[in-house]
């Protein structure tokens, strides 16, 4: 899989800039994600790259050095300067972007977000997964490998990252109502998308918890520094590791037993559906209830919150992981 991105910080986007050159007339699609360098994005730079080629598009996916807001927000005010006819973004805190969101749609540029579905400044979010449904599904998954007693802790990307909490809260709410035996661990943590704060938190909450048994990991790092955690305190079977992975990085701790598996989209199918909608907005195409679009399928967009939410989750387990790994996820 492809490692090239481009690192942004405040201090150096005029040197970091994109690659691409902005034409008046081509289509040029600039996609800001959360961080740069990690699999997740990685894969999804590689969707965006491919989907690009085949539409005669350019394309190019920035990944700011961490995951802060400001830097998401410096990225967008250079694709704003450039001229970019699309911007796409993968939001780390969705008010702090609203208002260079709105200054983008003032200059008649074509916004869209994925993971953002409360974000207002935009002509459409896509979901590649049902808020509910992820998250019942990662709640249903833990109840199976811990059972109806226990307690566990709960990982997001940042307690700022809207989509990563409102799956934390579905998952909380199952589990309250249908495994009352299974207890949450004080309040949730903010770890989900650094793989070393993930690993250190959970071996603190194992030696602090004896009867801890599970962990549900919202952000792409969370599962596995949580699983590393697992494996050190040599607790495989013990303390299950359920959430949303990269199956190439996790592959390892899954086939040990130390991260038990879950649920996710590809990546690489949303970077390929950034680039679809860029281009048909960017010609003036409109999203129709019953369109069957590329990397979606047949939707049924909500037209007042500009959401278009498909179910489109792929297992991750001992049996699916090599395979998914395989594709580049």
């Amino acid at each position: 899989m492809k490692k090239s991105f481009l690192l942004l910080a405040a201090s150096a986007i005029a040197t970091l800039g994109m690659t691409f050159t902005v034409s008046a007339a081509g289509t040029t699609i600039g996609v800001v994600v959360k961080i740069g360098g990690i699999p997740w994005f990685n894969a999804m730079e590689d969707g965006i790259k491919k989907r690009a080629a085949e539409l005669g598009v350019e394309a190019e996916m920035i990944g700011p050095v961490s995951a802060d807001p400001a830097l998401q927000v410096q990225a967008i005010e250079d694709l704003i300067a450039k001229g970019v006819k699309v911007i796409g973004v993968v939001p780390n805190d969705e008010s702090a972007l609203e208002p260079v969101l709105k200054k983008a749609r003032d200059a008649g540029i074509k916004v869209i977000a994925h993971e953002g579905p409360n974000l207002a400044n935009v002509d459409w979010d896509f979901e590649l997964a049902s808020t509910k449904g992820l998250g019942e599904a990662h709640a249903k998954l833990l109840a199976k490998t811990i059972g109806d007693n226990g307690k566990y802790a709960v990982y997001v990307g940042s307690l700022t990252v809207p989509l990563h909490n409102a799956w934390a809260d579905a998952a909380i709410a199952w589990l309250k109502a249908e495994k009352p035996g299974i207890q949450m661990i004080g309040e949730r943590y903010g770890v989900g998308e650094n793989v070393d704060a993930a690993r250190s938190t959970a071996l603190d909450l194992i030696a602090a918890n004896p009867d801890l048994k599970g962990f549900l990991a919202f952000g792409s790092q969370g599962p596995i520094g949580a699983a590393r955690a697992v494996e050190e305190r040599r607790k495989i079977g013990d303390v299950s590791v359920v959430g949303i992975f990269s199956p190439g990085q996790g592959q390892k701790l899954v086939h040990e037993g130390a991260l038990t598996g879950g649920y996710m989209w590809s990546p690489a199918q949303a970077g390929e559906v950034f680039v679809t909608l860029g281009k048909m907005l960017a010609e003036g195409e409109e999203v129709k209830d019953g369109a069957d679009i590329p990397g979606l399928g047949v939707v049924h967009p909500n037209f007042e919150t500009h959401d278009i939410i498909t179910d489109n989750i792929l297992e991750i387990n001992k049996d699916s992981v090599d395979a998914l790994a395989d594709q580049g996820l």
